[in-house]
């Protein structure tokens, strides 16, 4: 959709880090998008900059102020450090669950005019979210007033993260065999066999890997997995007897070959999920990356008490699902399922492996149809202009 030129805002993102890299993932994505794309002054406050840098490497995480990628970063430090009014930007996004450290909400108070307050939720299908998408919530005691927004896969909602070309540079990286070569090349492999099926593994655990993987090793074709280091890759590592497993440990076991890969920046990351037949994800942001992709893909939801996250993964099964197939459709649903319930991942995987072809005719569509609509970090401009 053509809109017209917005103004240029103050924003001030906060993020908290939560699962080490999801939310700040979300966060970094949405920062620069506004300044590369909208021409939008960004401030991006972060609690943990170990945990940034492992997806942006130019992050010093000693620095309490610093400029990278077009944005201002600061640390949120405790005690927060008292805040002119008139520093404050004209929006203020509380992102993904956090609070707002108190001197901020009360230079927010005393900015005039009062900057727009957004509260950034986390992404779910569920029908209930489009009726809450852009609902005023006015604070008990202070002259502001926060506004709820929901990112989401239908009309009604926030929409989706998604640069302006990115649909375009992934068909264009999986179509030249030069540049998937050249990225493999980069992280240590060769390019994938012609009958290889190679897959990347990026997930929180799960109890059932170890009768996955010894279905993989007894496959009657290579498989070759990819797994960042980190608490899965140590989970890998301990199947096959070892120990901790950094950047560039390798496994074999029959026709499996495992390779832990160090912790990619997020253009890699993308290209990583480009570049493979096949992707686990977890959480929200490489889940979001994973279905750009337009390949086939396994969710394993943020875990939350009492069961709260079945409902958000029924609701994207029943979305996602719709137009599929019957036999592909119930495939993948029962997989996904048990990849989540940590039981049965084994026995779902033989319908789930025979379906990939039809999944991934169905996920490079579901990308387009994605595509047709406003992203979340165009909502997010349209919606300040309208408020300020």
């Amino acid at each position: 959709m053509n809109r017209p030129s917005a103004p240029r805002l103050r924003w001030d993102i906060f993020c908290s880090v939560v699962d080490n890299f999801g939310d700040i993932g979300i966060c970094w994505r949405l920062a620069r998008q506004l300044a590369a794309e909208h021409g939008q002054e960004v401030r991006l406050w972060v609690d943990d900059l170990a945990s940034f840098r492992r997806i942006a490497p130019a992050i010093e995480p000693a620095a309490e102020r610093q400029h990278c990628g077009g944005i201002e970063v600061r640390h949120w430090s405790t005690p927060f450090p008292p805040v002119a009014p008139e520093a404050v930007g004209e929006v203020v996004v509380e992102a993904l669950a956090c609070t707002l450290p108190e001197p901020f909400v009360a230079a927010m108070a005393a900015r005039r005019p009062a900057p727009l307050w957004l509260n950034l939720e986390y992404l779910s299908a569920e029908a209930w979210v489009a009726g809450c998408h852009g609902l005023p919530s006015p604070h008990p005691r202070l002259p502001l007033t926060k506004y709820f927004f929901f990112p989401g896969f239908v009309a009604g909602t926030g929409g989706l993260l998604r640069e302006r070309e990115l649909l375009s540079q992934r068909r264009a990286f999986q179509r030249d065999a030069a540049a998937v070569a050249a990225f493999w090349d980069s992280v240590g492999l060769p390019p994938p066999a012609a009958d290889e099926l190679r897959l990347s593994l990026f997930g929180y655990g799960c109890a059932g890997l170890g009768a996955l993987v010894e279905r993989w090793a007894g496959s009657e074709r290579p498989v070759t997995v990819v797994v960042p280091e980190g608490g899965l890759a140590n989970q890998v590592a301990a199947l096959f007897g070892a120990g901790e497993a950094g950047a560039g440990a390798h496994f074999v076991r029959g026709m499996l070959r495992l390779h832990v890969l160090p912790f990619l920046e997020q253009e890699r990351f993308d290209r990583l999920l480009w570049a493979c037949d096949l992707n686990f994800v977890r959480g929200e942001d490489s889940f979001v990356r994973a279905q750009w992709a337009g390949r086939p893909l396994v969710w394993q939801i943020y875990r939350q008490q009492e069961g709260a996250h079945w409902p958000k993964l029924e609701a994207f099964l029943d979305l996602y699902c719709a137009g599929l197939p019957a036999p592909a459709a119930g495939a993948l649903r029962a997989f996904w399922l048990a990849w989540n319930r940590e039981e049965g991942v084994a026995e779902a995987w033989p319908e789930f492996l025979a379906a990939r072809e039809t999944l991934a005719h169905h996920a490079q569509g579901w990308a387009q149809r994605m595509a047709c609509a406003d992203d979340l970090a165009g909502n997010l401009m349209l919606f300040g202009t309208k408020h300020i």
